[in-house]
């Protein structure tokens, strides 16, 4: 299900809430179920999936701080490598 087809649905529930994009972003699943009116206990499959979230979500930004940090090192040795090169070529 799309995020548009619930705004498309005619009916009560064709307004879209501002609380329910944050639900869709964070889980989809979890929107369409807060959708349908299926209320969700607090059992150990819920509390695993949003352990699972967590630690999905730890994991996604440290790739991302990785992934800057590994960029700004790559520049630092194409500076260094002009610096050191800069007095060879140009004499």
């Amino acid at each position: 299900m799309c995020l548009c087809d619930a705004v498309k649905r005619p009916g009560p529930r064709s307004t879209l809430q501002a609380s329910e994009i944050g639900t869709y972003v964070f889980c989809q699943r979890a929107w369409w179920f807060q959708r349908q009116g299926i209320v969700q206990d607090a059992s150990g499959a819920t509390e695993s999936g949003l352990a699972w979230h967590r630690r999905h979500g730890r994991r996604v930004l440290t790739a991302g701080i990785l992934r800057l940090v590994g960029w700004v090192l790559l520049l630092a040795a194409a500076v260094a490598a002009a610096a050191y090169l800069a007095p060879i070529v140009f004499g």
